[in-house]
């Protein structure tokens, strides 16, 4: 069965939800919202979503931080696992973020919203945050994180300058063995570019050769123990550095509970001001909830409709009946109706607001719904069994404390058998006690409301006069599916309309073509080009009256007189196919004259193979016909 939260539209809901969200925890928060069954739980949802709402209209969006891999952070630094620079600083902004999400939430303290009063769960961890942003800058430690480190970084900064002097002056007083004007890095080194024939002459490490091996780069000796010094200076950097990240490491550790209180509490914060964001969205308000089992909306709108041009529901079920029968045309607005309803149910229970002007929703233990033909090819599943299929798992969970919504009860199958079907489904769903919502076309349907207590008739405007439906929902009136009206709307012409009108209600079909304003002398079915099937041309036979030589017939060859057999009767222009001495060619039948017939030289079944095929070509074929021959083909004249 289709899930009732696609089928209704809620999974759109949360989509809409989660992308609201700022960390991957109130995104999954968002699309794992589902309604609440506890009353007290329900109504701190709804509290939360307005005052989220009331802290952005007054104070814009709160900076909420997003928190990427902080948690990871936090339980390696627990483990003693070393943090690189980047990911320390990666936790200093997450402290950051929460310092500012603390002023955010102290102006809400000030106006008494209870949802800014979470800012006491939220650490700043004050000492933590401003050690981290003293000894981390840009990714990396800081010269300003220790002296020592500040004085090893000048120690190296001041070899790297006597390294590059020591080397430019070599270059600049071996100027004739260089191969080039510049020092060049190879391998981490600094190197002189000399020219082969002056390796001699120049003291110092060949690190690397050029790729025709005319110039050797060579580390002079002299450079080379400035450069073994900055190397031993560039392992006490680097042990520094790890000294001041494990430093750090351990004040992470040290606030691990705190901080992972934070992220919570930053989580609530982001789920229940992305419920605001969207109630915002959707110019939504705040639904009232009971348990006493009633539903009430007024200028409802679909949030998926444009609100500018949706016609508003108005609906109201559960004070007095329990059910309701919604009829009227289709395309009239009966699913989106009842689609509104459920919907609008699951928003309420899940602590969303509603889009409408005023909402009071019973709190519901399930929303259960068929809508849609829900056919299934590969279940072998038609419309009908679908719906049946879904009604009886629907009736098997019902209780008095549930929703239903059924949608086109009893269609796909007889008429007659399809609205006992559909009253007797309608009886249960009273027995039951729940709420339930049904749109139908049924007239007994319609009747079996009318005269039964618990239910009411409900039905969708139409305006005959401009025959548009209204998307009106009018209780307590029964509506036509005005499938005539619609039609025309729509282009049926009027001869067949009358038609329908008189099969449909007989001696009342006057009635109904008046209405309509139907002329039964005309017919506006505009009929429309396509193409056509192309039957293959039948090639037809020559008339052997007209071209009398056959297949093996002996014919003389005018004006030669050469004598010759005829392969191939005439064509439709009448040229014959004739062997004369092995050799074939077209000859129009003017120029022949009969010799001796085929049925006098030849028996009826004479294969003719044998003179109009080589020796070579009746051989192949002879073995072809015994047995397959790999990469063997037989190329056959056509004739």
């Amino acid at each position: 069965m289709q899930s009732i939260y696609e089928m209704i539209g809620y999974n759109e809901i949360l989509q809409r939800l989660s992308l609201l969200a700022v960390t991957a925890s109130g995104k999954a928060a968002a699309l794992g919202l589902h309604p609440c069954l506890q009353e007290t739980k329900l109504r701190k949802a709804l509290s939360d979503t307005a005052q989220a709402k009331e802290m952005i209209e007054i104070f814009s969006a709160p900076p909420l931080p997003a928190m990427e891999r902080i948690g990871e952070f936090i339980t390696r630094a627990d483990t003693g696992e070393l943090l690189s620079a980047e990911e320390i600083e990666a936790v200093g902004a997450f402290l950051a973020g929460i310092q500012r999400m603390r002023a955010y939430l102290d102006k809400g303290c000030e106006r008494q919203i209870s949802l800014a009063f979470y800012k006491e769960n939220l650490c700043p961890a004050g000492e933590l945050r401003e050690e981290i942003l003293r000894c981390i800058r840009n990714g990396r430690v800081d010269d300003a994180a220790s002296p020592a480190l500040r004085d090893i970084r000048r120690s190296c900064i001041l070899l790297e300058e006597k390294i590059r002097e020591k080397a430019e002056a070599i270059l600049r007083s071996q100027k004739n063995c260089m191969a080039e004007g510049f020092t060049v890095q190879r391998n981490g080194r600094l190197c002189l570019p000399v020219k082969k024939d002056c390796r001699a002459r120049i003291p110092g490490q060949l690190v690397d050769k050029s790729s025709t091996g005319s110039t050797l780069f060579i580390e002079p000796a002299s450079v080379a123990a400035l450069r073994e010094e900055l190397d031993l200076s560039r392992i006490e950097e680097e042990n520094e550095e790890r000294i001041i990240l494990y430093t750090l490491l351990a004040m992470i550790a040290e606030q691990k509970e705190t901080l992972l209180q934070s992220m919570h509490t930053i989580e609530k914060l982001d789920f229940a001001f992305a419920k605001g964001k969207l109630a915002l969205d959707m110019c939504a308000i705040e639904p009232s909830i009971n348990t006493e089992g009633y539903i009430t909306i007024r200028n409802a709108v679909h949030p998926f409709l444009p609100k500018e041009s949706a016609v508003p529901l108005h609906f109201s079920l559960g004070q007095k009946e329990r059910g309701m029968i919604i009829t009227g045309p289709n395309t009239g607005g009966k699913t989106v109706s009842i689609k509104t309803v459920g919907l609008f149910a699951l928003m309420a229970n899940s602590g969303l607001f509603l889009p409408c002007q005023e909402a009071d929703i019973c709190m519901c233990n399930q929303v259960l719904a068929d809508i849609g033909d829900g056919q299934n090819i590969a279940d072998n599943l038609s419309t009908f069994s679908s719906h049946i299929t879904n009604v009886i798992h629907i009736l098997q969970r019902t209780t008095g404390e549930s929703l239903v919504l059924l949608d086109e009860l009893g269609s796909g199958t007889d008429p007659a058998e399809g609205m006992g079907i559909a009253i007797a489904v309608l009886e249960k769903l009273r027995e039951s006690g729940c709420l339930f919502l049904v749109t139908t076309h049924y007239p007994e349907v319609k009747t079996y409301a009318e005269t039964t207590p618990g239910i009411v008739n409900a039905r969708m405007a139409f305006d005959r006069d401009n025959l548009k439906p209204l998307y009106r929902l009018e209780m307590g009136e029964s509506g036509e599916s005005c499938a005539l009206y619609i039609a025309k709307r729509l282009g049926m012409p009027d001869d067949m309309l009358l038609a329908a009108a008189r099969a449909t209600y007989h001696e009342k079909s006057g009635t109904i073509a008046g209405q309509l304003l139907l002329s039964p002398s005309t017919s506006t079915l505009k009929r429309i080009g396509v193409p056509s099937i192309e039957k293959k041309k039948k090639s037809a036979s020559p008339d052997s009256s007209i071209f009398p030589y056959q297949r093996g017939d002996s014919v003389t060859v005018l004006p030669e007189g050469a004598i010759g057999i005829v392969v191939n009767p005439a064509d439709r222009q009448g040229n014959v196919l004739v062997q004369v001495k092995k050799e074939k060619r077209l000859v129009s039948h003017k120029r022949l004259r009969l010799k001796v017939a085929a049925k006098e030289l030849y028996p009826e079944d004479y294969d003719f193979s044998i003179i109009f095929d080589s020796v070579e070509t009746r051989k192949a074929r002879h073995q072809m016909e015994k047995r397959h021959l790999e990469g063997k083909t037989l190329e056959v004249e056509d004739y």
